[in-house]
């Protein structure tokens, strides 16, 4: 069988390119090995755990803001089995949507594990190989386990096996104090489990602004969530269905459910990636560049198994690229405003960077802005006040370099931060904009407007008076 473009995987990346490069008029085809399209993350990653915290989030309403308000009901209490009915319908109608989409783009999908045979050829399980012109690799990744005694335990389980339990555990080890770590905290905490999370670095979600993860720290911990930061599991035993999590110096916690969360690598073994010449690291994954391609000028690699970020939303974009430029166009994807976003309760978002790395970049010439959510009138509405929006800039030309929020439905208003900055735009811009009101985007122009030095619903900083004679 002969395509223009062969595409090596069905997720975010994978079903993104092979539409894209139908689109633009090639013959196409995809193959993934998976029952479903949509790779882990329709399947058994953000999709499926994303229902999840929307069941959390309405529990939470329910039992802390519905009195309040003034909506009297009876005790919330969790039905899983009705949840996870819940979390199987939303997964099965997003991964039929893929395949019905694959049909109206003219796109053929190939049941089975698909592998190298030389630079133009793949072998597909089940099927003809598969000739094409160029390819897209889009293999994803799987969840790591550290060389840890005890992990072997059919009670310690990834991020797909806590996604499939059937009866919330009451008490659950987190390794890992990063999103998907923090994420699963959050949901189990409100599912009613008693959670621990350790945490071998100091500060939850490393990556992200320290002014965030202190607020996810604080209320995490206002819920009762246990925090074993900067220390190291050691090991892990098992006896009558009760495991015994060792970490730090003689530190134990008991749990019933262990979930392993401490990162994912990319899946670049057994596909042939040798027979087809292209460069890749086991622990990185596969070299690509701007325009995401690979050291064999006609194969791109794009998503998690190309080693640049761990986001199904980078991995959309990667897609599109990859399959522009095996269809002949010129096209690079830009890095600088990608939206990162953390669904705990509460919310993270941010985009750009982190006021860390902004100092770090530009040193003193570094202005920062943040709002309260106490301070806006619909969180207040909402009985939604903890966290806040912290807008950050350069102060020579005044350009955003970033945007963190922590609270109300931030990760669908960091999207303003995403155009802004993918616009160039200055604070200016932020702060002298029309937010419609009573909004929460209003927090994003009083963030602005603070950092400028002209609030207007916070007091604003005193300025230092200024000598006399100078």
């Amino acid at each position: 069988m002969e395509y223009d473009v062969a595409v090596l995987g069905g997720g975010p990346g994978g079903y993104t390119a092979a539409i894209r490069a139908a689109q633009l008029g090639a013959k196409v085809v995809c193959i993934e090995r998976e029952p479903e399209l949509g790779g882990t993350c329709l399947r058994v990653g953000c999709i499926p755990t994303k229902a999840w915290v929307q069941t959390a989030h309405f529990l939470h309403q329910a039992r802390d803001s519905f009195g309040k308000l003034g909506v009297s009901v009876a005790a919330p209490t969790l039905d899983l089995a009705a949840a996870n009915e819940w979390k199987a319908a939303v997964v099965a109608q997003m991964t039929g949507g893929i395949a019905s989409l694959f049909r109206a783009n003219g796109v053929e999908w190939l049941r089975g594990s698909g592998s190298f045979t030389e630079p133009h050829t793949l072998a597909v399980e089940g099927a003809d190989p598969v000739s094409f012109r160029s390819a897209v690799i889009a293999t994803g990744s799987v969840p790591l386990v550290p060389p840890i005694p005890g992990l072997d335990s059919i009670l310690c389980v990834d991020s797909t096996g806590l996604l499939a339990q059937t009866e919330v555990p009451r008490r659950l080890v987190i390794l890992g104090g990063g999103i998907i770590g923090c994420e699963f905290a959050s949901i189990f905490e409100t599912f009613g489990s008693e959670v621990t999370i350790i945490e071998m670095l100091p500060r939850l979600i490393p990556q992200e602004d320290e002014d965030a993860a202190a607020e996810l720290a604080r209320a995490f911990g206002r819920r009762g969530i246990a925090l074993a930061l900067g220390k190291q599991c050691t090991g892990v035993a098992e006896s009558e269905g009760t495991l015994s999590v060792h970490y730090g110096e003689d530190d134990v916690v008991e749990a019933d459910l262990m979930l392993v969360a401490v990162g994912r690598g990319p899946l670049v073994s057994e596909i042939g990636l040798e027979a087809a010449g292209v460069a890749f690291d086991t622990r990185r994954g596969i070299e690509s560049d701007a325009h995401r391609r690979t050291s064999v000028p006609h194969i791109y690699a794009v998503g998690d198994c190309a080693g640049y970020w761990q986001l199904a939303h980078t991995a959309f974009r990667e897609g599109e690229v990859a399959a522009e430029n095996a269809c002949g166009h010129d096209a690079v994807v830009d890095n600088r405003a990608v939206p990162r976003p953390v669904y705990t309760h509460p919310e993270i978002a941010s985009v750009g960077l982190t006021e860390a790395q902004a100092r770090e970049q530009y040193g003193e010439a570094v202005a920062v802005g943040v709002c309260p959510w106490v301070a806006n009138a619909r969180a207040v509405m909402q009985n939604e006040t903890t966290g806040f929006v912290k807008s950050i800039h350069e102060s020579r030309y005044g350009e955003l370099l970033g945007i963190v929020i922590v609270g109300p439905h931030a990760t669908d208003l960091i999207e303003a931060g995403v155009v802004a900055i993918d616009a160039e735009s200055t604070v200016e811009t932020l702060a002298d904009g029309m937010a419609p009101h009573p909004t929460l985007s209003e927090a994003i122009k009083e963030a602005g407007l603070v950092a400028l030095g002209r609030a207007i619903h916070l007091p604003n900083r005193k300025r230092r008076p200024v000598a006399s004679g100078s």
